[in-house]
């Protein structure tokens, strides 16, 4: 496994100053955002010497780019920002293609007008998810023209919300570039503490090898969101069970300040390590 960051977690818009500081902080591979080149994290256009500066940073820096950031609200009830959304996908994967990215990480979305993380109650109706589905074939042609993945994280305020629901998805485009990304803290977040290994463990079972990436925040035990090995995550558990599903991918750490960067991926590489 290897052990990562959001690039984001790092001020500044140019991405030799950005990755520097995550490789110094100690991380293998980071999560991108187009906002760390200077250009929003939604870019519709890309200039075509970004390609060129990131690649020859993440070179000089020794660090990987495990995936791009092109998150929208893929549901949203605003049918001008959903297209906006695609030009952008659709730009960052030609992007991503260029300096030989494998991913592109997105949202499946919240009927919310204004927050793509806050649950909307219509989120469960079956229309919904067959809105959800149109914008994933969209998207998933878009990818296959440039032969990368699309992450998804269920994330409970989403339509996919959880293990199960990443599970159908799956079974929606078997055979698609849709891959999932893991995140402990998301499944965790409404389950009592003597659930979380059962918690965990179905997850795995459910989604297995089809985890491209796993995310590294943690939870306080009052649900607020803390740095991975500061809360109630069993992390232990979780990468032996990520190790025995054959997972060898990143892991990406976030939810944390910059000054608790170094210490995140000092527990992290620690845990990795117990894990082999």
């Amino acid at each position: 496994m290897h052990i990562g960051v959001f690039a984001k977690t790092f001020a500044g818009t140019d991405p030799n100053t950005v990755l520097a500081a995550c490789r110094q902080a100690g991380f293998d591979c980071v999560q991108y955002n187009m906002a760390c080149s200077g250009l929003g994290a939604l870019p519709e256009t890309i200039p075509r010497d970004s390609a060129q500066q990131l690649t020859a940073a993440a070179q000089s820096c020794g660090i990987g780019i495990a995936a791009l950031s092109a998150t929208y609200n893929m549901t949203g009830p605003d049918p001008a920002h959903r297209r906006a959304g695609r030009t952008a996908f659709a730009a960052i994967a030609a992007f991503a293609e260029a300096i030989g990215c494998p991913m592109l990480t997105v949202c499946s979305g919240s009927l919310d007008p204004q927050d793509k993380w806050r649950r909307h109650p219509g989120n469960d109706d079956p229309a919904s998810w067959t809105d959800m589905c149109h914008e994933f074939e969209i998207l998933c042609a878009i990818a296959k023209t440039h032969d990368i993945l699309i992450g998804v994280e269920p994330e409970p305020a989403n339509i996919v919300s959880s293990a199960a629901r990443a599970a159908d998805l799956l079974a929606s485009f078997a055979g698609s570039p849709i891959r999932i990304i893991l995140d402990p803290a998301n499944l965790i977040e409404e389950v009592t503490p003597d659930r979380h290994q059962h918690t965990l463990d179905e997850a795995l079972e459910r989604l297995g090898a089809m985890i491209a990436m796993a995310h590294a925040k943690d939870r306080f035990a009052d649900g607020t969101v803390a740095p991975a090995g500061k809360g109630v995550v069993d992390w232990p558990h979780l990468l032996r069970g990520l190790a025995l599903c054959g997972f060898d991918g990143p892991v990406i750490a976030h939810g944390m300040t910059a000054a608790q960067a170094g210490d995140v991926a000092a527990f992290l590489s620690a845990q990795i390590g117990k894990s082999r």
